[in-house]
């Protein structure tokens, strides 16, 4: 069986489990296909390999968690865009995607001013009322969708940065170069949550789906507050990576 772009499928079930040769099948296949590549119909599959269309589903089940794959409504299954760790490192989105040889890019939503209530003056560290910039982004690599970012900034520190373009480079880096201010650490809280229509419309997939929410308080090296930012990952685009260390006994008794 071949695929619209011409690539056969690879291998042919023998006997034993059938579940665990069609995976590794499947996978095999999706790894030669280029992202965006449509996959066969669960029928195709079924009749290609002799099993039942509830094995293929149960095993495609599995590759659209793994961020292997992904479904569209009503049109069918095809390959994703490889999955890019979020790691405890403290680098931009722009850092992050030339790291990976991926060209980052944004397109701007909207920029605006806000007077800063009760509950986002307290994020900010500013008095109620205060001005605030938002901006509002959706950042891409190689021009798929991968985040939703909405970062505020106090205006008192950022004067007219509103006026900035905001397509194209790292936000830190114009608060550096306009302003010579830079993040030197961040407080990061991760949690997961499921996408509302409108934010699976910006990132281009499924309402419902999974996706990460990143919240980070910025601060320069005086530890003053830059930046709050909240930024929202496509789930299947997207992984946590940690390298948690247990503490030793003298670790642990120095700060008893």
């Amino acid at each position: 069986m071949a695929s619209s772009h011409g690539v056969s499928m690879p291998g042919e079930l023998i006997v034993g489990p059938k579940g665990a040769q069609l995976r590794d099948i499947l996978e095999a296949y999706v790894a030669t296909l280029e992202p965006g590549s449509p996959l066969p119909s669960e029928r195709e599959l079924a009749q290609r390999f002799g099993v039942a269309r509830m094995t293929v589903r149960g095993q495609i089940d599995q590759m659209v968690h793994r961020g292997l794959v992904y479904r569209q409504l009503r049109r069918g299954t095809f390959v994703a865009v490889p999955r890019h760790a979020h790691t405890e490192e403290l680098t931009t989105f722009t850092e992050d995607m030339r790291a990976r040889g991926l060209e980052p890019g944004a397109r701007r939503i909207e920029v605006d001013e806000l007077r800063a209530d009760r509950t986002l003056a307290a994020r900010m560290e500013v008095s109620v009322g205060n001005k605030v910039f938002r901006v509002r982004r959706v950042r891409t690599a190689d021009g798929f969708p991968m985040a939703l970012e909405e970062s505020y900034l106090p205006a008192a520190r950022f004067p007219d940065v509103t006026e900035s373009d905001f397509t194209t480079g790292s936000l830190y880096e114009l608060l550096n170069e306009r302003y010579h201010v830079a993040v030197e650490e961040a407080d990061v809280r991760i949690t997961v949550l499921s996408l509302s229509v409108e934010n699976a419309r910006l990132l281009e997939t499924e309402a419902g789906a999974p996706a990460f929410l990143s919240e980070r308080t910025a601060r320069d090296r005086d530890g003053v507050l830059v930046e709050f930012a909240s930024l929202i990952y496509r789930g299947d685009r997207y992984e946590v990576l940690m390298h948690p260390r247990r503490r030793s006994a003298e670790e642990a008794a120095a700060e008893a």
